[in-house]
């Protein structure tokens, strides 16, 4: 699974700043401070020259005035008014270093309303002070990829690398906006740990917890198993099979971001006693183009850990064990998973039947929990390639409500299952979201990159479904109404 820049909230409390051009939305208001007095301004010919940038007080802070003087926060109180950013931010999640305040001049908002953008990309006729930067309202014109490139050429033309356009939908009306911000508000955040060492630390845990797994010994007994540290061996090729299938998951990510142009962290790989990990945790570290490129990242990962477990699942059922005994459970464990169970009916026939004993080859299981990881990060909720996937499929609105549903049915599954219960404080905690903003977030991706997606997650569902139907059909009853 993939993960953004960790995010701060962009729905969260902060100061607007009044543009000299007019044109604030019912949902955001903007403050002009003039001689120690705050009045709203309507006519974009009346403030030609004046634009203040409020931010939120606190005791120690000082407020420019419009004569460029600090005055300190105490006093600057009483003349400034406190706002709201709008609900329902175009940028979410978007991490902006506001320490250092940068104001667009009016000067260059001029020439981005009348030279950057146009009749023949975005006509613009409404702007607003946004979270360090400029929200345009408008008309979009033509297709949203070739807008987009017109207006950044143009842009990158007047002002070279200085500033970053966004082109996305408003969730406020659905409607598209275009958004620009200083690039130097757009930093990413340093860690004060490496990040190789903390990768490190948690891949020495996940190799510990995937040869546990396959020890039921020391899984009943966890304390003992610095005592008995030899026992692990049994474990190596249960964690191998496993961690070949995480393993190429996480390759494709990799691949699949060096052919899109977006670039990855160092991942963190999960540990679980349970199933031995949950995968990995890897943050894209630079702003994605588009939808399609998410879609490509974020499908290529479940697409291969799939393809690979699947194929070992099926040889774990055709092939004999290699010690002709092989693994003995009970087949009432093939009810845990609609794909799993299907496939044993399907290969095993008559073999399959509740209360008898079977014997298999252990492959089974051990391709059976790299599948279960997979299906668990294609989960379409926050953060985890399944939400990401729905994302870049739908879009921001309906992906987040899918991803709430998700994470409330995630939520009601934990009260009965241990694994589910842990993926959901995983979630909560660390990859809730929301998905940092697109550079362009309007172009949908074209209809075969839509099926993959779309296929993958029908896949992890089947994966983590139970089979409700018996093996047995003797064993079904009639019921007497």
């Amino acid at each position: 699974m993939t993960e953004t820049e960790p995010d701060g909230d962009g729905n969260g409390d902060e100061e607007k700043e009044e543009l000299g051009d007019d044109a604030s939305s019912p949902s955001v208001d903007s403050v002009t401070q003039e001689n120690g007095s705050a009045e709203s301004e309507t006519n974009a010919d009346n403030t030609k020259d004046e634009t203040v940038n409020t931010e939120p007080l606190s005791s120690s802070d000082t407020v420019q005035n419009i004569d460029g003087d600090a005055t300190p926060a105490s006093d600057a109180q009483e003349n400034v008014e406190v706002v709201d950013v709008a609900v329902g931010s175009p940028l979410p999640g978007m991490k902006q270093q506001l320490d250092e305040s940068v104001r667009i001049p009016k000067a260059t908002i001029d020439i981005l309303k009348d030279q950057v953008f146009g009749f023949d990309t975005f006509f613009v006729t409404s702007q607003e002070p946004y979270e360090g930067g400029i929200l345009f309202k408008g008309n979009l014109r033509g297709q949203p990829a070739k807008s987009y490139e017109k207006i950044t050429n143009r842009l990158q033309n007047k002002f070279g690398d200085q500033y970053k356009l966004f082109l996305l939908i408003n969730p406020e009306d659905d409607k598209p906006v275009a958004v620009v911000v200083p690039r130097q508000t757009l930093q990413p955040e340093t860690t004060a740990v490496p990040e190789w060492f903390a990768a490190a630390s948690f891949g020495v845990v996940t190799i510990f917890t995937l040869l546990l797994r396959n020890v039921p010994l020391l899984q009943d007994n966890l304390l003992s198993t610095f005592d008995n540290l030899e026992l692990l061996k049994d474990g190596v090729y249960g964690a191998l099979v496993t961690a070949a299938i995480i393993g190429v998951h996480e390759i494709a990510h990799i691949l699949a971001a060096r052919d899109t142009g977006i670039k990855l962290a160092v991942p963190y790989f999960v540990p679980s006693w349970q199933i031995g990990s949950f995968g990995a945790i890897t943050r894209i570290v630079n702003i994605v183009r588009n939808r399609e490129d998410l879609l490509k990242v974020a499908a290529a990962g479940p697409l291969a850990g799939f393809s690979l477990g699947f194929v070992l699942l099926l040889l774990g059922f055709i092939l004999p064990p290699s010690d002709g005994l092989g693994l003995v459970i009970d087949p009432a464990v093939f009810h845990e998973s609609f794909l799993v169970g299907g496939l044993a009916k399907l290969i095993l026939g008559d073999a399959l039947k509740e209360g008898t004993k079977l014997s298999i080859n252990p492959l089974v299981l051990w391709a059976w929990a790299g599948l279960l990881i997979n299906a668990i990060n294609s989960i379409p909720a926050g953060e985890l390639d399944g939400g990401r996937i729905a994302f870049a499929m739908w879009g921001r609105k309906i992906s987040s409500r899918i991803s709430s549903l998700a994470i409330g049915l995630l939520g009601i599954s934990a009260l009965f299952n241990d694994v589910a219960f842990y993926w959901v404080v995983l979630i909560f905690f660390l990859q809730r979201g929301p998905i940092s903003p697109l550079s362009e977030e309007i172009t949908e991706p074209e209809n075969n990159y839509i099926s993959i997606g779309v296929a993958i997650l029908l896949f992890g569902l089947l994966v983590c479904l139970p089979y409700p139907f018996p093996f047995d059909p003797s064993q079904l009853t009639d019921f007497d109404l």
